[in-house]
């Protein structure tokens, strides 16, 4: 369809921004904290809550649940032209110590020009954004020309295996003609030598939770023990945690610092990866994980007394590996883990890249340069992993597309999962009437 004129974006009758801030705060309110293997709030409570925004401008939903409490939401809209387009986003944060927060994590509390809370930046903001554009456009009867299915998952934060996994499985019928996904972390401003330069997702690395195990025998602490599991184990951890992998640049990363490179005069190979990556300041601490694979040694296990050898010892490791180069990582990590330690994967899931070409990539960059001209657009490749996962699988083509247009002094990786996660009220309004030029151009 032809893009929405300015004037109708404007007027009174259409403001996609104009409900976003206060949806986003409602969302923030709901806790939603997801515990993993421990029982929590659930999602029940917040997708009843988007159900009904939707059912308010005669958009109807369905709920499904893996589990009780683990609720999704899922809906149909738009138009008729073409292949539909999923859009995503997840309904669980992640847990949050009120004790250490400036204004309470599930307050929603507006201070300084940005809405606070858990969830503000990892998704509900952009929760808040689809919402809050769908709603003026029906409400305005402005549909896109492509059918739309809407999806609101739980259990993203836990790796979508009470969500998204389950969900593809079990409501296919939903999925299964979509060409394309379009989710979080993607869209996002950064600074590199005063040219703001909004990052799109278009790929993510692989995700390898794994457990460690050492075994002995146990015995009394004070006799000699050649095959205590402990030390084993601490060997182990040691030699994964302190190995240092290679820098190797994906499809994906040469076309983001190949854009780096010639802002700053010079071109991008792996030997100047990193001096290229500081060039994105703050941001510099997600974009440094995703020029090697990583593996982050987090939670240990052994024992019961201290004059006591136990016969097990256990520790757990966040691996991340580049797309395309998961048997290289797996071969190098069971040579790090050595003899006498098991490897079993608590969770386990695929990279994915895509080129950053075709009509979503250039719907998301003519959206973005509309309502900033002079900024630069490139795409870029994920530390973490998001439920993309899960909906490629069914053969779709996955973007990060949640836009945000942020001061540069924000430092906005930090607060993914962070302490005093917030999100500027400014920056909600422009991504969502970036979003709602988005839906008029696919």
């Amino acid at each position: 369809m032809t893009p929405i004129s300015d004037e109708t974006a404007q007027s009174s009758a259409y403001d996609p921004a104009a409900e976003v801030t206060e949806i986003c705060r409602d969302l923030i309110r709901i806790d939603t904290t997801n515990f993993g293997d421990q029982p929590g709030p659930g999602e029940r409570k917040a997708a009843e809550h988007v159900a009904t925004l939707l059912d308010e401008v005669g958009i109807e939903s369905e709920l499904w649940e893996a589990e009780p409490g683990r609720t999704n939401v899922i809906a149909r809209w738009g138009g008729t032209k073409g292949d539909p387009v999923l859009v995503h986003g997840h309904l669980d944060v992640v847990p949050a110590d009120a004790d250490d927060w400036q204004q309470h994590p599930f307050s929603g509390e507006i201070h300084d020009g940005q809405v606070w809370g858990r969830g503000a930046v990892d998704m509900k903001d952009f929760d808040a954004m689809l919402l809050s554009t769908v709603r003026a456009r029906a409400r305005a009867g402005v549909l896109p020309d492509r059918p739309l299915v809407l999806c609101f998952t739980a259990d993203e934060e836990a790796g979508g295996h009470k969500g998204a996994g389950p969900l593809v499985e079990a409501k296919r019928e939903w999925f299964e003609d979509c060409t394309y996904a379009v989710g979080e972390v993607g869209g996002f401003s950064t600074t590199v030598r005063g040219r703001r330069l909004y990052l799109i997702e278009a790929a993510e690395k692989g995700m390898a939770w794994m457990r460690l195990t050492a075994k002995g025998h146990a015995g009394h602490g004070s006799m000699v023990h050649p095959d205590n599991a402990v030390t084993t184990l601490a060997e182990a951890v040691a030699r994964i945690g302190r190995h240092e992998w290679p820098v190797q640049l994906t499809p994906t990363m040469k076309v983001l610092l190949g854009a780096v490179a010639e802002l700053a005069g010079t071109e991008a190979t792996p030997e100047n990866a990193e001096k290229l990556i500081e060039e994105f300041g703050s941001a510099a601490r997600m974009l440094g994980a995703v020029i090697r694979h990583t593996t982050n040694p987090t939670m240990l296990d052994a024992g019961y007394k201290v004059n006591v050898v136990p016969g097990q010892a256990t520790a757990q490791v966040d691996g991340r590996f580049l797309p395309g180069l998961e048997d290289e990582f797996l071969t190098t990590l069971h040579e790090l883990a050595g003899p006498g330690v098991d490897i079993d994967f608590i969770s386990k899931m695929g990279g994915l890249e895509t080129p950053y070409d075709g009509e979503m990539a250039d719907a998301m960059t003519a959206s973005l340069l509309e309502e900033d001209p002079d900024a630069l657009v490139a795409p870029y490749l994920m530390s973490g992993g998001t439920d993309a996962k899960h909906f490629t699988q069914l053969g779709m083509r996955a973007f990060g597309f949640a836009p945000l247009r942020l001061p540069e002094e924000l430092d906005f990786t930090a607060l993914f999962h962070g302490v005093d996660e917030r999100v500027p009220v400014d920056a909600l309004e422009f991504g969502a009437r970036v979003f709602d030029r988005f839906l008029g151009r696919i």
